[in-house]
């Protein structure tokens, strides 16, 4: 199982990936709730900064980043309204976190639902897949990731396919980071998700 980019993302997106081995995922990590709650405090005191970077990235697309926001705008606006972040699961949480916390949009897969190897590429025209908790999420056009059976992912929302749940323990981390984005930045945004995965539910990084 490989993960590539196609040529049209190159100057547009610079994914972080990250993938995890040995998971033990619970509905609910009493451990979380500390930095949990220290994430959500920060963010409310002190925006970050990469919003319109990735606003821009969207943009770049044909997307209207208004109408269709990222994933980490949509939790940082939620958390601004004085809402917690949503507890779904530990590794979901942990995702979620690092999202809020470095203003980029994650996406979270069960490898062992991934069918194939993954490419970062255009959504093509009529594509669209089964949404956690949505309707059908059209990726015409829109930056999406997708193996063997099609698109399963993309920056605003991810498909019910792949998700994880309690059952997971193989997990693949996507961050879509704005080509601007400095690499080294990226990485040490990748290297600190991989900590806390290890940290709250035993996965380690492997290749």
């Amino acid at each position: 199982m490989t993960f590539s980019e196609a040529p049209e993302l190159a100057a547009i997106v610079r994914p972080g990936v990250l993938w995890l081995d040995g998971a033990t995922v619970v509905e609910r990590e009493p451990r979380l709730d500390g930095p949990l709650a220290a994430a959500e405090a920060s963010v409310r005191a002190t925006p970050p900064d990469e919003i319109a970077a990735v606003r821009t990235m969207y943009k770049r697309v044909g997307i209207d980043p208004t109408k269709r926001r990222p994933s980490s705008e949509a939790l940082l606006r939620r958390v601004r309204k004085g809402e917690p972040l949503p507890r779904i699961n530990s590794m979901v949480d942990v995702c979620n976190w690092c999202s809020l916390e470095f203003q980029l949009p994650y996406g979270l897969y069960d490898a062992a639902r991934i069918a194939g190897d993954v490419v970062l590429r255009a959504g093509r025209p009529g594509e669209s897949y089964a949404g956690i908790r949505k309707d059908e999420v059209h990726v015409g056009g829109r930056i999406t990731l997708a193996d063997d059976l099609g698109p399963f992912g993309n920056p605003t929302s991810d498909s019910a396919r792949t998700m994880v749940t309690p059952l997971t323990t193989r997990a693949l981390v996507v961050v879509f980071a704005p080509y601007e984005i400095e690499a080294r930045h990226l990485e040490r945004v990748v290297e600190m998700t991989a900590q806390r995965m290890q940290e709250f539910t035993g996965a380690r990084r492997s290749e």
